[in-house]
């Protein structure tokens, strides 16, 4: 067994839409549960106090046990914000998946017209407007960007290389350990075997493996 992995989900989304990386990540050899929060209900500050809950948990029923984090979209953010809040509980490594650590795009696309009260909620406040913390000394981070561009890309006008919702520019930031673009979309990385691949080898090395080795 290569460790266990705490996966999240993205915005509009729910705990179950990540089962297919979860089983994907066990054919990986890990051991692998879901995070569910209320991605536009609630504030970062309500998602980082119930993740901390829920990691304690862990670590109280495995005291010597690492803790990897995977996060889809939205959930890369949330991550990015724990760890700012609770160095001392990231005791793994985290892998973002099309996450736009940079600010996003489609997010400001929504709130031009007018629509993102409704639509992004809490999730727009110091997440997805660009406006996070930088990443604490010691933690090490994996980005992993899509370039199908599949999605609702083209209604909000994404320029350059994206994944159909995030574009690659916005998913690097100062301070991650790695970063990788692969051929998938949003969606579709979640069930790709190629990006399982990539994150397992971010998990158990640090890094990302050359592509042609996975």
């Amino acid at each position: 067994m290569n460790g266990h992995i705490l996966l999240l989900h993205g915005i509009h989304m729910h705990a179950w839409i990540m089962f297919p990386f979860a089983r994907l990540l066990e054919k990986q050899g890990f051991a692998v549960e879901t995070f569910g929060y209320y991605s536009v209900w609630q504030t970062h500050e309500r998602h980082t106090a119930a993740l901390a809950d829920t990691v304690c948990g862990f670590f109280r029923r495995h005291p010597d046990t690492p803790l990897h984090l995977v996060g889809h979209s939205l959930g890369g953010l949330v991550l990015r914000r724990f760890a700012a809040a609770h160095p001392d509980l990231v005791r793994g490594r985290i892998v973002t998946l099309g996450t736009p650590h940079s600010g996003s795009a489609a997010a400001e696309a929504v709130r031009s017209w007018g629509a993102g009260v409704p639509l992004l909620g809490g999730a727009y406040r110091q997440m997805l407007d660009g406006n996070l913390p930088p990443l604490p000394a010691g933690v090490e981070l994996g980005s992993i960007a899509g370039s199908k561009p599949m999605g609702v890309g083209r209604i909000f006008g994404l320029h350059g290389a994206n994944d159909g919702t995030v574009a690659v520019a916005e998913t690097r930031f100062d301070g991650m350990a790695g970063h990788i673009v692969l051929p998938v979309s949003h969606t579709g990385m979640l069930a790709d075997e190629g990006a399982a691949a990539q994150t397992a080898a971010f998990l158990r090395h640090g890094r990302f493996a050359p592509e042609e080795a996975v």
